[in-house]
């Protein structure tokens, strides 16, 4: 049976800290390999490289979406958790993991069927459009499965359980690396597909953890309900998860819809210039994962102790995650600042490209620690149950101050301006978050306490 680790009593920092070191562990080799499989894809050449810059948007629009089925699940199930639920939970695990699939795999068939147009759109040149092609008809395929583990894996931890997920995660990314070049370069009796083969390669190693995790949580952890239900039931499962989900998509969605519309921006100064931005989008998610872990268990911490009543742990929650966000994020903008030439130098050689990368790594991680607040008040929310200020912190950041701020900055100052937009964009957004978040909880609490005092006594 799925333990409960809960995560209504003792010291919050430990509590937040003690589930994200194992979650950012494992995206420490999730992104790694992840910029491994770019430093594969750059030794084919500058157009590989630039072809691969292109898909970023788009891959990151469908994990936004999958990311909502995960934030949905693990909000809803960490308060049925908090509950003593643990039917409702399992009803939650199995019934979001179906609906977030086939939702995955409708999109899969969409992009199969939009590729030209979708990246003609986004200012791939018809050169490149060939390499986008071999490379999206096959990843298009890794959607539905990364899904499908993401939900399973998101109602562990929903259960206070990030140690099983970060080794499950830890395990695919190792894989993936393990055949990244033997299908990219065709190692030792393999095909070599180059380009296809980095999709190939993530699509195989989904697929094989994919099979091992729903068979581990289903015969020892038991963590799903049967599949066949009265659509009512299902139904109702499904209204209950997209409560959350629904917002968390578009919250997600914005980020990459409008990194798509900067992509194409910067396709105006040519394909050196996106491959440069190519770059820094492998390099930032690594500087990011503090921030991404501690959003990750922030929902389950919010959601439990919200379940339970305990709102004075969550404005503690609230101070120790601010005080962490701000403190890592100028140490870690210290350090990109000295090392951020020599790694970018790992990708490519040219200076065109890899000044490209610069501009935008020295630039934006200044405000690094702000969007990491922005990210983990907005998964705060979606733990409580209220998924609506993280939509509007997230579509706020990206139409009201970021998008305004792109055009402007590049008329004004030419890439680096257009950059500048998500520093100052981050550092606005990320001020509104924290106040937004303090005003959530103690309005919570004065509710609760009215309705505390005016229920008649028990006998």
């Amino acid at each position: 049976m799925a333990e409960k680790h809960d995560l209504t009593t003792g010291p919050v920092s430990s509590h937040l800290f003690r589930q994200a070191a194992p979650f950012a562990l494992s995206l420490v080799a999730l992104f790694s390999f992840e910029a491994v499989d770019l430093f594969f894809i750059a030794q084919l050449g500058d157009a590989p490289l630039a072809a691969i810059s292109f898909t970023f948007p788009l891959i990151w629009l469908i994990y936004g979406i999958g990311i909502g089925f995960e934030a949905g699940a693990a909000s809803c199930i960490s308060r049925a958790v908090g509950r003593g639920d643990r039917e409702q939970a399992r009803r939650l695990t199995t019934d979001t993991l179906v609906l977030g699939t086939l939702v995955a795999l409708g999109l899969c068939i969409a992009g199969l069927l939009s590729i030209r147009p979708v990246f003609t759109l986004l200012g791939a040149t018809d050169e490149l459009l060939p390499l986008i092609a071999q490379y999206m008809q096959v990843w298009y395929w890794v959607a539905p499965l990364d899904v499908a583990l993401w939900t399973s894996l998101a109602s562990i931890r929903a259960r206070g359980n990030a140690l099983l997920e970060s080794k499950i995660i830890t395990a695919a990314a190792l894989l993936n690396l393990v055949l990244d070049p033997l299908f990219i370069f065709g190692l030792y009796g393999f095909p070599r597909l180059e380009i296809r083969g980095a999709a190939v390669a993530t699509l195989v190693s989904t697929g094989i953890m994919l099979v091992f995790t729903m068979l581990y949580l289903h015969r020892q952890l038991r963590i799903y309900a049967s599949p066949f239900a009265p659509i009512r039931v299902i139904l109702d499962s499904w209204r209950h998860m997209l409560t959350i989900g629904i917002p968390a998509m578009i919250t997600n969605a914005i980020i990459p819809v409008s990194s798509g519309i900067v992509v194409a921006m910067i396709a105006v100064y040519g394909i050196d210039a996106v491959a440069g931005f190519g770059i820094a989008m492998r390099i930032e998610p690594i500087f990011l994962i503090p921030f991404y872990a501690l959003s990750a268990v922030s929902s389950p911490f919010f959601g439990q102790n919200f379940g339970t009543g305990r709102l004075d742990r969550l404005l503690e929650a609230r101070r120790v995650a601010t005080r962490f966000c701000i403190g890592f994020g100028l140490a870690l903008a210290v350090v990109l600042f000295i090392i951020a030439r020599p790694l970018t130098g790992l990708f490519t050689a040219s200076e065109a490209i890899g000044q490209v990368a610069l501009q935008y790594l020295w630039i934006v991680s200044l405000s690094w620690g702000a969007y990491g607040l922005v990210m983990t008040v907005n998964a705060s929310f979606n733990g409580m149950g209220k998924p609506f200020p993280g939509v509007v912190i997230s579509a706020c950041r990206v139409i009201v101050v970021f998008l305004p701020l792109t055009f402007l900055g590049r008329w004004m100052f030419g890439l680096p301006g257009l950059f500048g937009a998500s520093l100052v964009s981050n550092l606005v957004m990320g001020l509104a978050a924290f106040i937004w978040l303090g005003h959530q909880i103690r309005s919570s609490q004065g509710h609760i306490q009215t309705q505390s005092r005016s229920a008649p006594p028990r006998t």
